[in-house]
């Protein structure tokens, strides 16, 4: 009975209900794009991080993320990393902005990643033309074609000038995106410091790979004893340090999320005085309701259902809605990503906002005086 009485009363008015689910709607999708967008995000900014194969990170000083540790580590830095007990391995990594210069003219800010495929430490993945191999070939890069059409490129074998040096295009990836929206270009540690300029030893970080059995932290406090004016960071830490960078120091973050609340707060405002009105215009049958004996429980339990109904209609049109948004953002610089837990989150956030908006109407109903209906 409470939800056929509920079914009705949403049902009823046709251009109501349509209002209903607009504002539903607008909510949904924009949150969802929003969260999608933060969600996507933070998966560019740590991507690098999360593909690279070791324990500890030995940063410079203040190294506030990824892109941003400069190129003054040094030979001694790695040779004292290796003498420390527990240390299987120490793998230097070149990563600065550098200058593309285009074929046909024209340039563009890259973001250079030097590090030699054998060593384990960072390589591209997701490779869809050439091989990891090919890398290693005179004067190699490797490119996401995400990017080509920044990069002034068709494909495989173009080539280009980066700082002061010619390259070709022996790789591609596909998926390995840039937060700066500076396109990442690998190559082998050697080219990228010849590249660069930059002295034989010089590094921007230094990958730290443990031996086994070897106690994290007890190596981490060797390192730091051993190697003045740097860091060394866990890969958790080091991915909180460039998220921290990129989503909140810059304000990113804190738009992407402002957006998902605007949204949340239109719909529920949107909801609400469609539910409210909606009410008012039933006062006459739920006086009748209360005069035949139904309790207050009752009545709000028929506007809770009459809201989830709203919830359960609106969210699946929005999700509809936003997966396409989703699936035409996979190839943009900043995909939508849609998850799971997203995706559940979503639902709950709709349902508390339709329980939410149906708070109005509860209110008008307790004060309903089921003398009203005897007075017509």
């Amino acid at each position: 009975m409470v939800f056929t009485l509920a079914f009705r009363n949403l049902f009823h008015d046709k251009i109501r209900l349509a209002v209903t689910l607009v504002g539903i709607l607008f909510s949904i999708v924009l949150v969802a794009v929003q969260l999608g967008l933060y969600s996507g995000a933070k998966k560019i900014i740590v991507g690098m991080i999360e593909n690279a194969q070791g324990e500890l990170w030995v940063t410079a000083f203040g190294a506030k993320s990824f892109e941003e540790g400069g190129l003054i580590l040094t030979g001694r830095e790695r040779h004292a990393a290796l003498a420390t007990p527990g240390v299987a391995d120490v793998v230097p990594i070149i990563v600065t902005f550098a200058e593309w210069r285009k074929p046909a003219g024209g340039s563009t800010t890259v973001v250079l990643v030097g590090a030699d495929p054998d060593d384990g430490g960072l390589k591209p993945w997701n490779i869809v033309q050439g091989d990891l191999q090919s890398v290693k070939s005179p004067d190699a890069v490797v490119v996401d074609r995400t990017y080509l059409d920044d990069l002034g490129i068709n494909g495989i074998s173009d080539r280009a000038q980066v700082e002061t040096g010619r390259v070709r295009v022996a790789a591609i990836t596909d998926g390995i995106r840039s937060f700066t929206m500076a396109p990442y270009v690998f190559t082998t540690l050697q080219r990228a410091r010849s590249l660069l300029g930059a002295p034989a030893e010089n590094s921007t970080f230094l990958l730290i790979k443990l031996r086994p059995g070897a106690d994290r932290e007890s190596v981490r406090a060797a390192l730091k004893s051993r190697l003045s004016g740097t860091e060394v960071l866990t890969k958790d830490e080091f991915r909180e340090r460039s998220l921290n960078q990129w989503l909140f120091s810059t304000g990113a973050g804190v738009a992407l999320i402002g957006g998902a609340l605007l949204g949340l707060l239109v719909g529920t405002v949107i909801v609400a005085q469609t539910l409210y009105s909606s009410t008012k215009d039933h006062l006459t049958e739920f006086a009748t309701l209360r005069a035949l004996g139904s309790s207050s429980a009752y009545i709000h339990r028929v506007i809770l259902v009459q809201a989830g109904l709203s919830a359960l209609v609106g969210y699946v049109l929005g999700m509809a809605i936003a997966m396409v948004v989703t699936l035409f953002s996979e190839q943009t610089a900043l995909p939508i990503l849609m998850t799971p837990g997203l995706a559940v989150f979503l639902f709950a956030i709709t349902l508390f906002m339709c329980a939410v908006s149906a708070v109005s109407a509860i209110v008008k109903v307790t004060k309903l005086d089921p003398a009203m209906v005897f007075s017509r």
